[in-house]
């Protein structure tokens, strides 16, 4: 087991130089300006912050996911298709662990943490 954390690691530090290693740019951009987009029309609407209503209230939870997926679904596929890509060019493997865990930190992660706070941001401004 500790091989196998040790591998994963070790290839995920690779991918940051390399081919391909533009996503790890291009990426996390991309969901920002999603995340930027979807907190906008979350101030405009009078939402509740995306992920403090995750957290604070279970039964909107299945319909937050809902929404957020429809927003990186495209992306998040990108991710996995690009992980995909790199691994057939530089490993000669596929690591379906190491390619969910590649699309989640690129796709999701900054989604997540950013909707919120720009919704707050926007509320405040618009005062």
């Amino acid at each position: 087991m500790e091989e196998l954390w040790h591998r994963i690691v070790t290839n995920l530090f690779v991918r940051l130089d390399g081919p391909l290693h533009f996503r790890f740019i291009l990426q996390p951009t991309m969901a920002t300006i999603f995340a930027v987009m979807s907190g906008i029309k979350d101030a405009k609407t009078g939402k509740t912050p995306f992920l403090w209503k995750f957290i604070t209230q279970r039964e909107y939870r299945w319909e937050l996911i809902k929404d957020g997926w429809k927003h990186v679904s495209k992306l998040f596929i990108l991710a996995v298709v690009l992980d995909i890509v790199y691994q057939w060019k530089v490993c000669d493997r596929f690591y379906p662990v190491e390619t969910l865990l590649v699309a989640v930190t690129l796709a999701i992660v900054p989604y997540i943490l950013l909707r919120g706070p720009v919704s707050r941001v926007v509320r405040f401004f618009r005062k």
